[in-house]
């Protein structure tokens, strides 16, 4: 009867462990972020590209859940998150903090591709106490203006231009050149994305290059923050595909501010790597992540 019990227990740990857990949280402006999460142990932030959503995740998704607590959003405007609007100044960063408040996550590894890595960067400058470690895949901190400058005219008479010229050009078109110019980063298994990238773009709603966008990222200020700390010590993984290098050396600005950084360049593929190189990529952030001391 006691080893019945045993297993039992055994089984329901395992299975909960296994089980997906999904839901949405509440912003205090009214939005409506999506989220899942999976596995047990220290948790995982896992931040999404331009375009995509919480799916492109999806070859990480059980590998990393078998160590860790790992959770994946939709940015808000993408996937199953509330839309953005014109006339509300939001930033992506504020709503990953908003997701870590909702769930009870004082601290979390924070991975980011691409704009991910901008909301990730955005997190390491403003508010590095929430982080355990930083992973920018792809991508760093930007050098756009933040929420603190609002659009000029001629900023806003650029995206006019932009958004007649995206019309006259037609979504679909722009989402089929878009999708070319992601895969064609890669390396020589490239290809192996097509399927999962043209679903998720095809389902993307392009409000974005449709609309003119709020200061989204703390960027140029999340710089200046970065800055005037002088030295921050989470421990930061700044991961690059060769092929997307160009033949360019790595040397991100972002290093000189970090006590306990390191880089990796994984050979044969692009900008989409996580996508194109699973296994690799998989290997670097468990290694990475298992080097972090315990918190």
């Amino acid at each position: 009867m006691m080893k019945q019990f045993l297993y039992l227990f055994i089984y329901i740990a395992l299975t909960s462990c296994a089980t997906t857990r999904s839901g949405y949280v509440s912003t205090a402006d009214g939005g409506r972020l999506y989220y899942e999460e999976r596995g047990k142990g220290q948790p995982i932030l896992l931040l999404h590209g331009h375009s995509l959503d919480r799916r492109m995740w999806d070859t990480q998704w059980r590998p990393l859940s078998r160590h860790y607590h790992v959770v994946r959003m939709d940015f808000r405007g993408y996937g199953r998150s509330s839309e953005q609007r014109e006339d509300l100044q939001m930033t992506h960063a504020d709503d990953v903090l908003t997701v870590m408040d909702s769930l009870g996550l004082a601290k979390a590894h924070v991975v980011g591709l691409s704009m991910g890595a901008f909301v990730a960067g955005d997190l390491l400058a403003m508010h590095p106490e929430r982080l355990l470690s930083c992973t920018m895949a792809s991508g760093g901190i930007r050098s756009t203006p933040g929420p603190s400058t609002p659009m000029d005219s001629a900023e806003s008479a650029k995206r006019d231009h932009e958004i007649a010229a995206l019309k006259e050009k037609g979504v679909e078109q722009m989402k089929r050149e878009w999708t070319e110019q992601l895969i064609s980063s890669g390396g020589s298994q490239r290809e192996r994305m097509r399927p999962a990238l043209t679903q998720m773009i095809n389902d993307w709603s392009a409000w974005q290059p449709l609309h003119k966008e709020v200061r989204l990222f703390y960027a140029r200020e999340a710089w200046q923050r970065l800055q005037e700390r002088g030295t921050v010590s989470v421990p930061t993984l700044f991961l690059r595909g060769e092929s997307d290098l160009k033949g360019k050396t790595f040397s991100p600005r972002e290093a000189k501010h970090l006590s306990n950084s390191r880089i990796v360049v994984l050979p044969d593929c692009g900008h989409m790597m996580n996508m194109e190189r699973p296994k690799d990529f998989n290997r670097s952030i468990l290694e990475f992540l298992s080097s972090c001391p315990v918190q």
